[in-house]
């Protein structure tokens, strides 16, 4: 994904900076019923799940229908790591799987990425031939805005795509983590995940250990001041806590954040502000969290000297953060650990 920025926000320019394009309405809540509707499936639910009719209502409101529980899986690399970790494995993906050196991108998680096929790696390529080839049941993507546009699906070819298989779509648009993360659930348990076992409950019981740790250190230091912020070559992005799932969570736990002003962030579809690096210290910021994705530069590679001044930096105060979530307990409980540990260490430099 290319770090170029056009002065209209796009899709990818406003994701690639820390958030995703999203304008107008929040989401129906029809799919939250859906998260909250019981507990897990018993050996012989799920039994029999496999060899029945399967059915899952997403984030659309789109119900689809199969004869059988979906076999060939393909999925945005996100939700491919994220039914991993339910024991649900896909046969393809599409979205940052792999970095220049064949590794397994942050966004892959546990996968292993040389045991699924690769539809895509950045924005605007999906191999539909490949797509074609596996015979999709279902596909399953994340979705940044209340229109229902599936994330990383090509404009150009989601016609074609949507032929070929039905879509399921999750929102990650203006609602907390723990949403996206109880449809996650939702959605692996209707694909046969046994939610029982040791490794997922546990998983689950970190999370809300995190969650109350995390608001303890926020009720501790409610003069710790956090900024998030992504780095590209020319600009530095802030981004508000408004409809980006972490930060909306993060800030309902207490923490308090930079919030750039609304007519600052119209640029950036609402979600962030850009500034230059000679105005990267234009917030007084205690903590500074920063885009953990491949398409951004990391923190040790910023070699601007406005950067190497800010308190924040001097004090060695700076944590990764990912803006687009792995949406398993498992993965977000580092999420919400790293920034309570942050807190507790954090002293006022600003």
């Amino acid at each position: 994904m290319s770090n170029a920025r056009a002065a209209r926000p796009t899709r990818r320019g406003i994701l690639a900076a820390g958030g995703a394009l999203g304008l107008g309405a929040v989401l129906a809540a029809c799919g939250d019923d859906d998260a909250s509707s019981g507990g897990s499936q018993s050996a012989a639910a799920r039994a029999s799940a496999k060899s029945g009719p399967w059915t899952f209502k997403d984030d659309r409101g789109t119900t689809v229908k199969l004869d059988k529980i979906p076999a060939n899986i393909v999925a945005f690399t996100g939700v491919g790591a994220a039914l991993h970790d339910y024991g649900i494995q896909v046969k393809g993906v599409f979205g940052p799987t792999t970095t220049a050196d064949g590794k397994a991108d942050v966004q892959a998680g546990d996968m292993d990425v040389t045991k699924v096929t690769v539809l895509g790696n950045v924005w605007d390529e999906f191999n539909v031939e490949k797509y074609a080839a596996l015979a999709p049941d279902v596909l399953i993507s994340t979705m940044f805005d209340s229109a229902g546009t599936l994330w990383y699906v090509p404009e150009a070819s989601k016609d074609k795509i949507a032929k070929l298989a039905p879509s399921v779509g999750v929102s990650v648009y203006d609602r907390r983590l723990t949403a996206p993360l109880e449809r996650m659930w939702a959605l692996a348990e209707s694909l046969g995940a046994d939610l029982t076992t040791t490794a997922v409950t546990d998983a689950k019981k970190k999370f809300e250990d995190a969650a109350a740790r995390l608001r303890a250190a926020a009720k501790a230091k409610p003069d710790i001041k956090v900024m998030a912020g992504s780095a590209s070559a020319d600009l530095f992005y802030v981004s508000g806590t408004n409809l980006s799932i972490d930060l909306e969570y993060f800030k309902a736990l207490g923490v308090t954040f930079v919030e750039p002003p609304e007519s600052a962030k119209a640029q950036g579809g609402g979600w962030y502000e850009s500034l230059s690096w000679e105005n990267v210290d234009k917030y007084a910021a205690d903590i500074i969290m920063m885009d953990d994705r491949s398409s951004t530069i990391q923190p040790s590679a910023i070699t601007e000297a406005t950067w190497k001044k800010l308190p924040a930096v001097k004090a060695g105060q700076v944590i990764a953060r990912s803006p687009e979530p792995i949406l398993s307990y498992a993965k977000c409980v580092p999420l919400l650990e790293n920034l309570a540990e942050a807190l507790e260490k954090a002293k006022k430099v600003a």
